[in-house]
């Protein structure tokens, strides 16, 4: 007879019931629902701020005199792909023989909201009267356009002048143990579309056209080869990649009449959205090109250095797991960038990120209650 299985952690049983709901971007499936209904029995406020087609909601306990603590995160996912792939049904949200939570959004980031509402309630109860306020920010948004999520809800807090002193994101942050990593910070990301003119004839008879691809591929070239910065000791130097370039009639014997290249750049707080955009095109202007270029920005740099937060975060983890935590800026955009707006302190804390998005995405049980833990901890540090 097979003993049964032993009984899940409040953690875990709160995160398999959230993947067990399948919200890719903008869906919800009731994921908020749960989270507000288990923070209203703490006596939090809540507020649902339903944006367009987004579900997104503010939550605040304790009193408006003090600091306020927010935890951000999604509750929407990405795309399963391919179900035959997977070795577990996506939303399935089982344990594995190996101690693994597989599931779409394990990682990213239903174990981290799990871990986050499950560390609250276990300190509203300790500290029932605890110094400030905390909060929650919580959108649908975040893995798809991000116009109706964090961003907007961010607006409306300003426009009523809420403060918002520290924010813990909850993006899978750690690359091999929980908390080796956080970041305190990103790249800024800007993005363009450019369009180079020519004028479209025969391949035979190019001295009655303008090939565009010719003329822009130096002025590419050199784009690439642009050095922007040097980074500082926060940030790497500003990159400049090109992802689309699209030309041509699909025929073999026309010379195209337009080039389209699609570039991003990722910069540091060395460089200024405003610097990048005369920069690029004093090197278009430099080979003559008659050209259109439609900016893009998807977010600001920003950065917290030292301080409460990132000190409070960085004690919590060497307490809890016994190893010192490395701040980085690295990898893509997230939320934190709209939250930081504010003047807000920002720090990523979440999980392993090595399946992020990936088919069998999956995270270490154990580490999620490492993780309540150190969220726990963080509290405690800040606000009791």
């Amino acid at each position: 007879m097979t003993a049964p299985s032993p009984p899940l952690s409040a953690t875990l049983e709160l995160a398999c019931e959230l993947i067990r709901r399948p919200s890719v971007t903008p869906v919800d499936e009731g994921c908020q629902e749960l989270m507000m209904r288990r923070l209203q029995a703490l006596g939090f406020r809540i507020e649902p701020m339903r944006i367009e087609e987004v579900e997104n909601f503010w939550a605040s306990h304790g009193e408006q005199d003090g600091p306020v603590l927010c935890f951000a995160g999604h509750t929407d996912v990405v795309p399963t792909g391919p179900l035959q792939a997977w070795q577990h049904q996506p939303f399935d949200a089982l344990i594995d023989a190996q101690g693994m939570l597989c599931g779409r959004g394990a990682a990213d980031m239903k174990g981290s909201l799990a871990a986050m509402i499950i560390a609250v309630e276990r300190f509203v109860a300790d500290h029932p009267k605890h110094k400030g306020r905390i909060a929650f920010l919580i959108t649908s948004d975040e893995e798809g356009p991000a116009q109706h999520g964090t961003k907007a809800v961010i607006e409306r807090l300003a426009a009523r002048n809420e403060r918002l002193d520290w924010c813990i994101v909850g993006e899978p942050s750690s690359t091999a143990l929980v908390g080796d990593v956080v970041k305190n910070g990103r790249r800024g990301s800007l993005g363009a579309t450019l369009t180079v003119r020519g004028v479209q004839g025969h391949v035979a008879y190019p001295h009655l056209a303008r090939n565009p691809i010719h003329l822009a591929a130096p002025a590419l070239a050199e784009l690439a080869a642009e050095h922007w910065d040097d980074g500082n000791a926060f940030f790497p130097p500003t990159s400049f990649q090109v992802s689309n370039l699209n030309a041509g009639t699909g025929a073999t014997n026309v010379i195209p009449g337009e080039l389209r290249a699609v570039f991003n750049f990722r910069f540091s707080t060395e460089s200024t959205v405003e610097g990048l955009q005369k920069r690029v095109e004093a090197i278009l202007d430099r080979h003559g090109l008659d050209y259109h270029v439609e900016w893009a920005l998807s977010g600001l740099p920003f950065l917290t250095e030292p301080g409460a937060l990132l000190d409070a975060v960085a004690a919590s983890i060497k307490a809890v797991t016994g190893r010192e935590t490395t701040p980085s800026t690295s990898g893509g955009t997230s939320d934190g960038r709209f939250i930081a707006t504010l003047g807000t302190q920002v720090v990523e804390l979440g999980p392993v990120n090595a399946t992020i998005h990936q088919i069998n995405e999956r995270v270490l049980a154990s580490d999620l209650e490492v993780l309540t833990e150190i969220y726990y901890q963080t509290l405690v540090k800040l606000l009791a």
